[in-house]
Parts: C-alpha cells; structure tokens; sequence
C-alpha cells in the first residue's frame, strides 16, 4: 500500500505561531518528512503569513535560522505534549533567540492599535521564542496536543482537550479511509 505523502503547502490550524513553525515540516515523525520551508519566497511567504514580515527584507540566511529554530523548539514541545523532562541543553541553546527577540512595539494604524513590525528576521524569531518558552514554562502547556496520525504528531492547542486531529480535513480524514479499507 502506498503511504500518504505529506502535503508541502503550508500549515496554519496550530492556534500559535510559534507552533506554525514547527509545523513547516510535514510529517516530522514519519519516514519521509517534507520541508515546506525550501527557501526564501517560503519564509517571506509565512511571515507574511504569521503578520512578522520584518523591516528589513529576509534574506537566504534567515531560511536557515528560522529552521534552526524550529528544531530547537521541536524537542521541548514534543516533551511537554508527553509529560516527559526536558535538557537544560535544550532551554540553554535557546538563549541567543531570546536575547534577538525585541519587546512588541505598539503603533497606531488608521486610528487602530497595532503592533510595529519587527526591525530584522532574528528579531520576529526570537519573539517567537519567547512565546513558546512563557507558553512552555506555564502550567497552561497541558493545554498541547498531537495529532493522532503516527506520521504527523503536529502539535496544537487544544483547549478543550478533544481535538485528536491537526486537522480533521486531512490527517482525519486519511485516518479514516485507512480504518475503512481495513475494514473491506
């Protein structure tokens, strides 16, 4: 049977940018992850996306620190969904990205409040991993889950503690198609 290739766009149904992140690679856990952060145009593109487009234009470094990043942050998330301990290596690597991040910095828009974009890409990152940090370090971290799919694990909020698909239009569905051809 033919495994299920993991769709290359990319994924927003996390609840937080930070997770976002992690999610620019598609089934992380399972024999064939996809990279949906191939290059520039996909990083402009979710920044975009995330509203962290930067000051100053990214450039082909900043693809590499985003998904240095990631897999900095892949690992302490992964325990916090299991309950398990995380390395003081880990949280010490994260260090420099919490030191580039800067304070949001409000801004009136068209008579809105609004938040300035941030000066450079590293700054945007380390915004983004001081979110993940104050969400990891706070109690409310039981509110991650996982999808079910054994080659996905994306990781969300759930609030409610009943979601058990990433998405229910794609891992929940091929879980489903899976359980019927089973059953035939």
């Amino acid at each position: 049977m033919r495994r299920a290739i993991a769709d290359p766009g990319f994924r927003f149904e996390s609840g937080a940018p930070w997770l976002d992140l992690l999610a620019t690679v598609g089934g992380a856990y399972g024999p064939d992850p996809v990279e949906r952060m191939r290059g520039l145009p996909e990083l402009v593109e979710w920044l975009d996306h995330e509203h962290l487009t930067p000051q100053t234009p990214p450039v082909e470094a900043d693809v590499a620190a985003a998904r240095e990043l990631r897999e900095l942050l892949r690992p302490l998330v992964v325990a916090a969904v299991a309950g398990s301990p995380v390395s003081s290596d880990g949280v010490t690597a994260l260090q420099p990205w919490l030191d580039g991040g800067t304070a949001p910095r409000p801004v009136v828009v068209d008579g809105q409040l609004a938040l300035a974009p941030p000066p450079t890409v590293r700054a945007a990152l380390g915004s983004l991993a001081r979110q993940a940090v104050e969400f990891l370090a706070d109690p409310e971290h039981i509110r991650l889950g996982a999808c079910a799919d054994d080659d996905c694990h994306m990781a969300f909020l759930d609030p409610a503690g009943k979601r058990r698909w990433c998405a229910s239009g794609i891992c929940g569905v091929r879980a489903r198609v899976r359980k019927h051809r089973a059953r035939t």
